[in-house]
């Protein structure tokens, strides 16, 4: 086997393909050959410079997200995992060759589906169901708000409420066009966020209760008109901070609606905590998922060669759905 191996990696002035060592599985480890890989909004802030948790600085491979054949196993992987096995899932150093991972974060990639749709998947799923049914406690019948909702989590957080029998699903976005095509996906109301007093607009449609929970992958300035739009007793999930890092909280809205924000990162996770959030993740939805119920749109692909025009691509924040990398 060869030794070395192309890799996109943080150069002085942004990504660049580089010669980089193939890497050798730890004792709990995965290593695949990559066939396909996604691109995520963490992959822009490495690409800048900034560090992901652990991940990331000057040299690292970038890429967080992918699909492949498992090409090697530790000694400590579980037998589930086996060498030939079509694979996707979660880890660094993802837009390579070949990439490893702890053996919790590889997930079987469904019989016929394209490595290049597989690769769209697992960062999504793992996120999504650990804020919507672990700490977002969703149900059939619940009510639903995801701010923006037409990310990739978004998307996925649609296709999850759906298959549990949300009731109610709204979303948001500031683009006027991914709102219409949101609608067509099945929303029940898409709003402005950019827009004062949208929150009227959740109330008007869910008989002025407000929804039983929103996923906020958008935070910062639209906090407090998310809490007026939340139902009393409900659920506010913290996932991401589109929108902004801070923003002015409003203590006495929060009392009055008597909400529960909570706020969720895989930063900080243990390797322990990965794999329980992993396996509880396809307890719930294998059979979706094997289904195909849970599929994502791909926006567009480019090959490991073009990485830094597809990381252009996604800063420019035009595209709906997943960029993709092919690698093999």
């Amino acid at each position: 086997m060869a030794t070395m191996m192309r890799a996109l990696v943080l150069g002085a002035d942004g990504a660049v393909l580089a010669r980089a060592p193939v890497p050798r599985p730890g004792p709990a480890e995965v290593r695949l050959q990559v066939l396909a890989c996604a691109l995520n909004r963490a992959d822009l802030y490495m690409a800048e410079g900034r560090r992901h948790g652990d991940a990331g600085g000057p040299g690292a491979i970038l890429g967080l997200e992918w699909a492949g054949v498992v090409d090697a196993v530790g000694a400590e992987v579980p037998g589930h995992v086996r060498v030939g096995q079509r694979v996707m899932g979660s880890g660094r150093g993802a837009f390579a060759d070949y990439a490893v991972a702890d053996w919790g974060r590889v997930l079987p990639m469904p019989d016929g589906l394209e490595p290049a749709q597989a690769a769209t998947l697992p960062i999504a799923l793992q996120t999504m169901h650990d804020a919507l049914v672990t700490h977002g406690g969703l149900r059939a019948g619940a009510s639903l708000l995801i701010h923006g909702a037409s990310s990739a989590v978004g998307l996925m957080a649609l296709r999850i409420a759906r298959c549990l029998k949300a009731s109610w699903v709204g979303g948001s976005s500031t683009s006027a066009e991914k709102r219409q095509r949101l609608v067509g996906l099945g929303m029940d109301l898409v709003v402005d966020p950019s827009v004062s007093g949208w929150s009227g607009q959740v109330l008007d449609a869910t008989a002025g209760r407000g929804v039983d929970l929103v996923v906020d992958m958008l935070s910062g300035p639209t906090i407090n008109e998310t809490l007026a739009a939340t139902a009393i007793e409900g659920h506010i999930v913290n996932v991401g901070r589109l929108a902004g890092r801070a923003g002015s909280f409003d203590f006495d809205l929060h009392a009055l609606r008597r909400v529960r924000y909570s706020g969720v990162t895989f930063r900080t996770r243990t390797r322990e905590e990965v794999r329980r959030i992993t396996a509880s993740m396809l307890r719930d939805l294998s059979g979706p998922l094997k289904d195909g119920k849970l599929s994502l749109p791909v926006d567009r692909e480019f090959t490991l060669e073009q990485g830094a025009q597809a990381l252009a691509y996604m800063r420019a924040n035009g595209h709906f759905g997943k960029i993709i990398l092919r690698v093999a």
